[in-house]
Formats: structure tokens, sequence, C-alpha cells
């Protein structure tokens, strides 16, 4: 009975596979990246060199940047072996590309069909394949428990919300979870909830949440205190950093930046959408708000000008320590959150929307210990705004217990390392 929801699940996904090649189509009209390499999304894939192999996939950017610290320890444990890095957008690649250039290989994830799963597995010959957070694929455990190759769930989360969408699909959910080899969990809810819909007991761990494991190194901070230096300017600027927002989110944070004008004297908003092929939308949107706008992808320093755009990509860990306060996207549309672990590392006040689903353990570690604020509304942020910038002591306070938090909480690599040394 089992197999007959996945091969069901797996006709679906057949029929479907040219609106989703028509999908990649729409989205290479403003990312031009997502019409080519089409052939990998079906497992045509280098063969491996020969080195056995460890599979790591991140389905984007946020799962590839936790993954950084995760894939350096990897390479040095285990010298021996080759990584193969997978995700499935082209943002993921390009951070794949910069952070690991020719020490990894990286293509992008097989669709999760019978032969293109297969095709890949055939030509890679993975040892161990390390999923990042949330992206399980029937098919793909499948193949894997078929070929006897463990598959580990790294830095495990599941929402309340993930969770009930998955209980309505529990035939197929069922067997696939009982595929994975070990669900290395961020938190005991999220492991709760993993139980719940199928996974046994004894596959589940508890290992914490890897972001809290970031490392700032001496060229990131001396980056970082060059931007600050710069972008405040002779006039010693307050500067408000606004990072990984979304559509519906930037209009908010511009009627909100308007009043903070009214009150402050000369702010700068850095402004950093999520997506790039938004870029050049938000700039419009900017100007037509009636902000000067300066783009750092043109390399000159935002002057006088009221907003600097953050066009760039793989600078925002910089960003975050070249702000007073740091606003997290995501969070004012119901996204789940992106990582506000990476401004609490700085020591920097961070703020955010109410949806934070995405980012539940973390978010409540930060508000319960007094370095993060909640804001519904463009109001309540220019007021908080207002009163960190006019209150030092407040605003030193928040980014101090923010980076304690942060330092409190690491170890999870470690415990995840472990896991992944009994299981390859």
């Amino acid at each position: 009975m089992n197999c007959l929801f996945r091969l069901i699940y797996s006709v679906i996904f057949y029929l479907l596979t040219p609106l989703i090649l028509a999908r990649l189509l729409y989205r290479a009209v403003k990312a031009p990246a997502y019409r080519l390499r089409w052939a990998e999304r079906f497992g045509f894939v280098p063969l491996s060199g020969g080195k056995p192999v460890i599979w790591l996939h991140a389905v984007s950017v946020g799962e590839t940047l936790a993954a950084v610290p995760l894939v350096k320890a990897l390479q040095e444990k285990y010298p021996n072996h080759r990584l193969t890095l997978t995700c499935m957008t082209p943002t993921g690649s390009e951070r794949i590309k910069a952070a690991f250039g020719d020490s990894v290989d990286h293509c992008y994830a097989p669709y999760d069909m019978p032969d293109s799963v297969a095709r890949l597995l055939n030509r890679v010959k993975p040892k161990i394949l390390i999923i990042m957070e949330t992206e399980l694929w029937p098919n793909t455990i499948a193949a894997c428990h078929k070929r006897n190759i463990p598959v580990l769930l790294a830095n495990g989360r599941l929402s309340e919300k993930s969770a009930a969408a998955y209980r309505r699909i529990a035939p197929l959910v069922r067997p696939m979870l009982a595929g994975l080899t070990t669900v290395a969990a961020q938190h005991k809810d999220d492991g709760a909830r993993f139980t719940d819909l199928g996974l046994a007991e004894t596959a589940l761990s508890i290992t914490g949440n890897i972001k809290f494991d970031l490392s700032l190194d001496n060229i990131t901070r001396g980056k970082a205190r060059a931007l600050l230096t710069e972008w405040r300017g002779v006039s010693e600027r307050p500067i408000l950093l606004a990072a990984s927002t979304h559509r519906g989110e930037d209009e908010i944070i511009l009627q909100a930046f308007k009043k903070i004008k009214d009150r402050i004297n000369n702010p700068l908003l850095v402004l950093v959408p999520r997506h790039p092929e938004r870029f050049n939308q938000v700039a419009e949107l900017c100007g037509a708000t009636g902000f000067s706008v300066a783009k750092r992808s043109s390399g000159d320093s935002p002057g006088n000008a009221d907003i600097l755009l953050g066009d760039t990509m793989g600078e925002l860990m910089c960003f975050f320590g070249a702000c007073d306060i740091a606003f997290v996207g995501g969070s004012l549309v119901p996204t789940g959150g992106h990582n506000m672990i990476e401004p609490a590392a700085w020591g920097v006040p961070v703020l955010s929307g109410p949806h934070l689903f995405n980012f539940s353990e973390a978010s409540q570690l930060l508000l319960n210990g007094g370095a993060m604020q909640i804001c519904q509304s463009a109001d309540q942020m220019a007021e908080q705004v207002v009163e960190l910038i006019q209150n030092q002591a407040q605003r030193d306070e928040m980014g101090g217990a923010a980076q304690r938090i942060a330092e409190a909480n690491r170890g999870a690599l470690d415990r995840l390392l472990s896991l992944i040394d009994k299981t390859i």
C-alpha cells in the first residue's frame, strides 16, 4: 500500500513536469540563471572522481549559509572523501560557489522522480546523504534506503504548520520518515512533531541549531568595520539595516523610515531584498516613495542618500556588523522569518515582525532574553527604532544580551558531527 501512494505521487510529478519547466522559464524572465543547467535537475551530473562521496543537500541560500561550518568541518574530518553539494535555486548555487569554489563538487539536486534520482545516485555513488533542515523527498529517500545509503536530516526543523500539511498526506510521509537513518533536530518540539508523523524514537536526536555555530573571522570583522566607518560618515549617521525583505514588507519599512526621518537627524536605511530578481523593483519603489537611493552594486558610498540598496550577494553578514539596529525580514509577511542569529552574533539589537515559525526556538530565546523586539506595523517599527537610536544604554543592553545568547547556544555542530561519524 505504501508503494502505491509513492507510485501515485511519482505519476503526478511526471505529469506536472511541463508546468514545472514552464515555471522555470517564467522565473527566468527576472532571474536568467533559472534557464540554465536544466539537465542537472534530471540527474545528468558529472561522474564522481573515485573518492568516496558525502552528498549534502541545502535547498537555497539560508540552508547553504547554515551548512558552511558543517562543510568545512566535514572537509577537515574526512579528507579522503569528496563532498557533493546540491541545491535547488540559482542564488543557493552562487553561495555554494562563492563559499567553497572548487573544493567541493556542485550541481542542482534532481527532481524527485525515480529515474532522475537514480541517474544521480548512479553517477555520484554517495556513501551518505545529509539533508539540511526540511527538504524531504519521498523518492530520493526511498532510493537511498533501497541502496543502503544512510540519510541524515541535519539541523532538522518542523513547524506546526508544516507538520499539519504532512499529516494530510500521512500515507506518503510515514514510509518516507521510516527511510531516514537519523534526524538531528534543532529542538525537542521539532523532534516531537517528527515522531508524531511516524519517525522512530530511536532515529531521533536533539542537537540544537547549528546556525549558532557561525564564526566571525578577522576578514569579515575588518570589512564590517570599514563599512561602518564609510556609511556613518563625518555626521555619524545612525544606521538601520532591513535584511532579507520580501514583497509586501518593503512598503511597511519605507513607511516606517519616513516617520523615523521626521524625528531623527539624517538616518541611513540599508535595505537588502531577499531575492536578487527584486533588486530593481525595490529600487524603483524607494524612488517612487520619495527617497534618494544609492546602490551597493555601484561601489559608491551612500553619501547623502537616504537609502543604500544592498543589491549584491554574499555581503549580508558584513552588513549586520555595520549597523546600529537590524530588522530581519520574512517576518512581517507569513514567510516564517529569516536568520536573526546572525545579527545577534554581532551584538546588534534585533527587530522582527510577528511571523517567526521558521525560527521559533531562536526567536523565543532572543525575546525572553531582551535581545529582540516584535513590531506589528510601520508605526510600531518607527517608534522602536527612534527609541533605540535615542537611547544608547538600551541599545547596548539589547545588543549585549543578543551576543550572550548567541554564544551560550553554540555546540550543535559538534553534536551533529558525532552523529554523522556514527552514521557514515
